[in-house]
């Protein structure tokens, strides 16, 4: 298999200093300020991102400690298979949140709704459009008996080297 690079683009900051406590999910951190910091040869392609009220951060997971194909996610006590969560402890240490974007002040992209960890490395940035990204859902598998703990579930450090 060929190995692919991914090369970071900005960094995020938000007042997550460490993950244990982090929000797990932008809907449990509703009103959390971050901004992302975007590296000076990429500041062109924020051109017309301003016009989009969300942005769908695309980032590292730089704290996650190694690769588990089963894992107990958060809001559960059981393993899963780690494609069936979200954890951070996967083969590509990927993740996304989708964000509120306020402003765009140079390099600087200010954003509320963060739950990232402070000083994560950022891979892309798409626009948020809810004509392409939001679906019908009818079922959210096990997480369906689960997801109404979103709101007070926070990171426990699991994950973290």
């Amino acid at each position: 298999m060929n190995e692919i690079k991914y090369i970071p683009i900005g960094i995020i900051h938000t007042p997550f200093r460490e993950p244990k406590g982090t929000p797990i999910q932008p809907a449990a951190a509703r009103g959390v300020c971050g901004t992302v910091e975007i590296y000076p040869e990429y500041i062109e392609g924020l051109k017309d991102l301003e016009g989009f009220s969300h942005i769908i951060l695309i980032y590292h997971f730089h704290l996650s400690k190694g690769v588990s194909l089963k894992v107990k996610p958060f809001m559960d006590n059981e393993l899963r298979g780690v494609f069936a969560t979200r954890a951070p402890s996967r083969p590509n240490p990927i993740g996304i949140s989708v964000v509120r974007l306020i402003q765009i002040k140079g390099n600087v992209l200010h954003v509320k709704d963060v739950d990232i960890v402070d000083g994560t490395p950022l891979l892309d940035i798409k626009p948020y459009v809810p004509e392409f990204d939001v679906k019908e859902c009818k079922r959210i598998g096990w997480l369906s008996e689960r997801i109404h703990n979103l709101s007070k579930s926070k990171d426990d450090g699991r994950f973290v080297k």
